[in-house]
């Protein structure tokens, strides 16, 4: 049911220049929406997005009390390959299915794709360990249980 919702929303979505990240049933009746831009996310953006699928889960029977549409936020979850070859060159975190060196969630600079023999993609991440030398995680995305964006804000709540 989920995928199918996902589905239908992105389907939904199409031409109204704003990527689905996420869709989510929550408690008390409310279906989350997280939609996202290359430039970023205007409230204007949400209103007419809510209104749009307010429309489409009416005549689609969708079953909710309350909507509600935003961003993802400066810690956008990063949940498919796109997402992976998007945000390369940015700081992020990630945890993965099986521990690397008895750790599961590593942060450090993404970095761009590598195609492998097998047709799988490699992914690369740059850290720095504890002794302060730098190292490179090569994973794929089956890899990874999940993944975000980790910027750096300073106190005024920019990126750096």
């Amino acid at each position: 049911m989920a995928a199918e919702l996902f589905a239908l929303t992105q389907e939904a979505l199409v031409g109204m220049d704003v990527e689905l990240v996420d869709v989510e049933r929550a408690p008390g009746g409310l279906l989350r929406v997280t939609i996202d831009r290359p430039d970023g996310v205007r409230i204007e953006d949400c209103e007419r997005v809510s209104k749009h699928l307010s429309r489409v889960y009416e005549v689609e029977n969708i079953d909710y009390l309350r909507l509600e549409v935003g961003s993802p936020g400066v810690d956008r979850p990063l949940k498919r390959p796109e997402d992976f070859l998007r945000f390369a060159g940015e700081r992020v975190e990630i945890k993965l299915r099986q521990a690397v060196d008895n750790r599961k969630v590593f942060t450090g600079v993404l970095r761009a794709p590598q195609e492998e023999a097998a047709g799988s993609t490699a992914y690369g991440l740059e850290f720095e360990t504890q002794n302060g030398e730098l190292q490179v995680l090569d994973f794929t995305f089956d890899d990874v249980e999940r993944a975000k964006l980790d910027p750096i804000l300073d106190f005024k709540g920019k990126k750096r």
